[in-house]
């Protein structure tokens, strides 16, 4: 077994995981009524008679609810089927007016697909089986200080996309990273507000444990996993958990289980359910949901440029690796950044590498997107343009993005302020490298003997005597050329 697979396992136990994410969809109305879906309303004023299921009541269907379902399976690469069928999912559960949820089973609208995302810089693509539309239930409200509960039915009719995955992931840190590409996926493209804390972008894991070579385990699905954090957090310990029942000598039964975030732990919550204890049937008063191929294309030529398309652009317009164009494109906001900047300087590299370091580190410790970020992307592309000429040398410019960052300027004004123009006079360069050299016999004494990291200990008192202002690959130059000299 090669190292690659070998980090797949976990105590000889490969995981095995599959996800189902609901995502709100971002219309106005719900999927079968005009009620609105507004988050943080009052509860049950956002209930129409259709969704209450009172008698008499015929869902109809939301057409924007449709055009964002094939906007997800053209970003995906799927195939929308041209008819798609609604059918009716039957459990009794107190916030379930209708006692059934309309969804769809058979014939789903988005078929296929895939998501690529990177591990590290590691490439990975995840199958889709299918996205299909539904409509979300209402809340039960549990009021423990006076020992009661209510019903809530603002979201009783949301439009749903629930998108399922095969289970091709093999770890939580891979569940988590599939997680982030397809909140932005869903963000980017504006069918969803991606808010995991009011529900609109809500993940299921299905976990299971097998020996490698043996058939799948038995799953447990850890249900509304609403940020990244807790998400790994519980694959994590339902993983350790399944193995120890297993080592222990115990079976897995099938469960829907929730993680407890102040614990750290899963706890089951029921048995878990299989198709045909739903009852699936088509529902009668829906009818078949057509496509036409004209719509389909209307809808593409209308969307924004998807993030994988513009990040094979960067790989072909400006040379960047696909690791670099895929985490450029994490944002629209960072895409943009990046590509002013880059077209400001024509340094798309070095623009590149300053967004993915040092701008995204000072963004994640200050918990703030690039848009508001204190350094324009003007001004970094006049910074970088100093690098590139030669003015600054890398820690100079390390000193000028701080001075940015904390006192804003202008990169120029900043460079002569704080003396940080790179020596470029060859005459001075090489009085320093000769009184360095005269100061330091055993270091040259070694490099001629063939000890070449010797060199090393010539660099650094040179770059200290000319104030870090000497270009270090001039230096290098210079000083190889005096020692084989």
């Amino acid at each position: 077994m090669s190292t690659k697979q070998k980090t797949l396992l976990v105590q000889g136990y490969e995981v095995v995981i599959g996800f189902e994410t609901h995502a709100q969809l971002s219309t106005q109305s719900k999927i079968f009524s005009r009620a609105p879906t507004a988050f943080g309303a009052e509860p049950n004023t956002q209930a129409c008679a259709v969704d209450l299921a009172l008698p008499g009541t015929l869902p109809v269907m939301n057409k924007g609810a449709v055009e964002r379902a094939i906007e997800l399976g053209l970003a995906v690469g799927a195939h929308i089927a041209e008819e798609s069928i609604f059918a009716r999912k039957n459990y009794f559960y107190p916030d379930l007016p209708k006692g059934y949820q309309i969804s769809q089973f058979e014939i789903p609208v988005v078929q296929g697909g895939e998501v690529s995302f990177f591990v590290g810089d590691e490439k990975k693509t995840v199958r889709l089986v299918r996205a299909h539309l539904e409509e979300d239930a209402g809340k039960s409200l549990h009021e423990d200080f006076i020992g009661q509960s209510g019903i809530d039915l603002n979201r009783a009719g949301t439009p749903l996309l629930e998108i399922v995955t095969e289970p091709d992931i093999r770890s939580s840190e891979e569940a988590v990273a599939y997680a982030k590409e397809l909140h932005k996926i869903v963000t980017w493209i504006g069918i969803c507000d991606g808010n995991m804390q009011e529900g609109s972008f809500r993940c299921d894991a299905n976990v299971s444990v097998r020996k490698p070579g043996d058939p799948l385990g038995t799953r447990r699905e850890i249900k509304n996993l609403n940020s990244f954090k807790f998400m790994q957090q519980a694959i994590d310990f339902e993983v350790r958990w399944q193995i120890e029942q297993i080592e222990d000598g115990f079976e897995i039964q099938q469960a829907t289980v929730l993680f407890d975030p102040d614990t750290g732990e899963t706890r089951a919550m029921r048995t878990k359910e299989d198709a045909a204890d739903y009852r699936y049937f088509p529902d009668p008063d829906l009818p078949p949901l057509v496509i036409g191929r004209d719509w389909v294309a209307r809808v593409q030529s209308e969307m924004t440029e998807l993030p994988r398309v513009m990040a094979a652009r960067f790989v072909a317009d400006y040379g960047l690796p696909e690791y670099d164009a895929t985490t450029l494109t994490q944002s629209k906001a960072m895409a943009a950044y990046f590509e002013a900047a880059a077209k400001a300087c024509g340094q798309a590299k070095l623009v590149s590498n300053w967004v993915m370091g040092e701008m995204s580190r000072r963004l994640n410790a200050g918990e703030v997107g690039i848009d508001q970020a204190p350094v324009s992307a003007a001004q970094l592309a006049a910074m970088i343009g100093r690098i590139a000429d030669n003015t600054i040398s890398n820690s100079a410019a390390k000193q000028v993005f701080d001075a940015l960052w904390t006192e804003g300027g202008e990169v120029d004004a900043l460079i002569e302020a704080k003396g940080l123009k790179q020596m470029n006079d060859t005459g001075a360069l090489e009085a320093i490298i000769d009184e360095v050299l005269a100061a330091n016999p055993k270091n040259v004494e070694e490099f001629r003997a063939g000890n070449s990291k010797a060199l090393n200990g010539l660099v650094g008192p040179i770059m200290k005597a000319s104030k870090g202002k000497a270009n270090p690959a001039q230096v290098n130059e210079l000083l190889k050329k005096k020692l084989e000299g």
